[in-house]
């Protein structure tokens, strides 16, 4: 059973002694790489969403927790060291989003994507796993308890760092991606 996303039927797949006659073969054989490679430029937009998706739901969830919970006399969100956490998820679920849409934009223009999909699905994944985390900080030891929704969200949100190409894979591809665009534009 996964440890997130529970209803994501995920299991490892293994062929052995597969013949594929030759009038079902739909390309040349070590081509399939390359296209599903290629494939990635139109999912990740969409893994990106829903990263960016789950963040948004640690924020509200964090927020309406932060505005109920009081110490001191007074909600916990007036207390500058959450103000700081709720804004700080605010700012990367933004930028997350924005990065969204650019990599969908350019999808739609017909235009290869590789660089911004990749800056989408890394960024949204990790500001996901941040907000999560922070979510269950925010909640405190409640935050822990399965009785609340942020400890569920922190568990759903890992794989956002794992699918569709890992957070490591993600920079590999934008630091190769970045030296094409810089040395294209002759600088």
């Amino acid at each position: 059973m996964n440890m997130g996303q529970r209803c994501s039927d995920t299991r490892g797949i293994t062929f052995e002694d597969v013949v594929v006659p030759k009038e079902n073969v739909l390309i040349e054989e070590g081509a399939g790489f390359k296209i599903a490679m290629g494939a990635f430029d139109k999912t990740r937009p969409a893994v990106a969403a829903g990263a960016v998706g789950l963040a948004q739901r640690a924020l509200d969830e964090a927020t309406r927790y932060a505005l109920e919970r009081k110490t001191m006399g007074k909600p916990i969100a007036q207390h500058q060291a959450v103000a700081f956490m709720l804004a700080e998820m605010a700012m990367g679920i933004e930028a997350s989003r924005l990065m969204t849409l650019k990599s969908g934009y350019e999808i739609d223009n017909g235009r290869r994507n590789t660089y911004y999909a990749s800056i989408a699905k890394a960024m949204a994944g990790d500001v996901a796993n941040k907000c999560a985390t922070d979510a269950v900080q925010i909640f405190g030891g409640n935050g822990f308890n399965s009785e609340y929704p942020v400890e569920k969200l922190m568990r759903d949100a890992k794989i956002y760092q794992i699918y569709e190409g890992t957070a490591q894979i993600q920079r590999v591809i934008i630091s190769r991606e970045w030296m094409n665009i810089f040395k294209q534009s002759g600088n």
